[in-house]
């Protein structure tokens, strides 16, 4: 149990934030941001925690919907992740999605907060829906790394590690992390921040055997059915799987193990 000075901790960004990947609609998503401030409450009983992150959001998105509530909340402790869903997308702009990224984290650190954020890892090595996206995550974490430098903003620097690829590590969609991924996460972050016990957070896991050529491609293939399909079905049509829905912690309130509600 590691005291720390925060009380006030405000989490927003898109669906890795909001816990995709960690739960499910029935029993509510937890996540990495869910799971930090279960460790944090360890270290500071009195710790309250909002989560107004949303799925599918962008990074204009979230700027211009989760950070004057944010703000509203006078955190002493917010983490900021956005970018992923731009990325993906064609006609992907790093400098506006930085600029807006940057405002955020100029902001809030203005503000008194203390903000954290994290790097995206080669996703290109559990997806070929992002294989081609391994030059803009560079660049991306390049500029998220010099940004959080100028403002004083602390860095989770998964891209070098090895294991964060690791296809335990994440869900059935390939984009999403697992629960076990998302407990790394969380992790991380704690040892980013300077909680004791969390050193390694990125340890390998024991090496996985050799997968058949064939079983790779047939798991490809249900990836593409289950997955890809839907997801180019709703770029398509200009949706997003955040339509519709809200933050599923919008106010702070103490911390509780208890499973977050769905939200409809």
């Amino acid at each position: 149990m590691t005291p720390h000075p925060y009380t006030r901790y405000v989490a927003i960004g898109d669906s890795q934030t909001e816990g995709i990947g960690d739960g499910d609609e029935a029993s509510g998503h937890r996540g990495w941001a869910d799971r930090l401030a279960e460790l944090l409450a360890e270290g500071q009983p009195d710790l309250t925690y909002a989560n107004l992150a949303v799925r599918g959001k962008v990074t204009a998105q979230i700027k211009a919907e989760q950070l004057a509530p944010a703000l509203a909340l006078k955190p002493d402790l917010v983490t900021v992740v956005a970018g992923m869903n731009d990325l993906l997308r064609p006609g992907f702009d790093a400098v506006r999605v930085m600029t807006d990224i940057e405002e955020m984290f100029a902001r809030l650190t203005e503000s008194g907060a203390q903000v954290a954020t994290v790097t995206y890892p080669d996703l290109g090595k559990l997806s070929p829906l992002a294989r081609r996206a391994l030059p803009r995550i560079v660049d991306l974490n390049t500029r998220l790394r010099a940004a959080a430098d100028r403002h004083g903003v602390a860095v989770l620097d998964v891209f070098p590690h090895p294991v964060t690829t690791d296809p335990r590590l994440w869900s059935q969609d390939r984009i999403h992390a697992g629960p076990l991924g998302h407990a790394r996460i969380a992790s991380g972050m704690a040892h980013t921040l300077g909680l004791r016990g969390h050193e390694n957070w990125s340890a390998p896991l024991p090496p996985l055997a050799p997968v058949p050529a064939l079983r790779a491609l047939s798991a490809d293939a249900v990836w593409a059915v289950g997955f890809l399909g839907p997801w180019l079905w709703r770029r398509l049509r200009g949706r997003s799987s955040g339509d519709g829905r809200t933050a599923k912690r919008p106010e702070l309130t103490p911390w509780t193990d208890q499973a977050t509600n769905p939200r409809p």
